[in-house]
């Protein structure tokens, strides 16, 4: 049995390439955002994302994730509002809608499927 390991990275300095988010997205600010998978777990991805300071949309996917570093917070459509900082572990369920604050550039380390 041949099996792959994923190399070792810091997943607090792991460097990210950003793109700016999607602008029909966008309430407030110019944020980008960053994300690269580490790998597959069965049917499950593991990734590090990242997002600069602004306000945004987005529809999520059965997440749960740890906060690395930054601030922010997490808003969904039934008021309920986390906030988010290092040490933070949320889930997200598929087609929920949020909307993201962030206050200072957010990483996290994710697990989606």
């Amino acid at each position: 049995m041949s099996e792959h390991r994923t190399r070792s990275l810091d997943a607090f300095t792991h460097p990210l390439e950003h793109a700016a988010y999607a602008a029909d997205e966008v309430v407030a600010g110019a944020p980008t955002i960053g994300a690269t998978a580490f790998g597959e777990l069965g049917e499950v991805e593991v990734g590090i994302w990242e997002m600069t300071e602004g306000v945004a949309h987005d529809t999520e996917v059965e997440e749960l994730f740890v906060v690395l570093r930054g601030a922010g917070s997490v808003a969904f459509e039934d008021g309920e509002v986390i906030d988010l900082h290092p040490g933070s572990v949320v889930r997200l369920r598929a087609g929920e809608r949020t909307t993201w604050t962030i206050t200072q550039t957010l990483r996290k380390v994710y697990i989606a499927g």
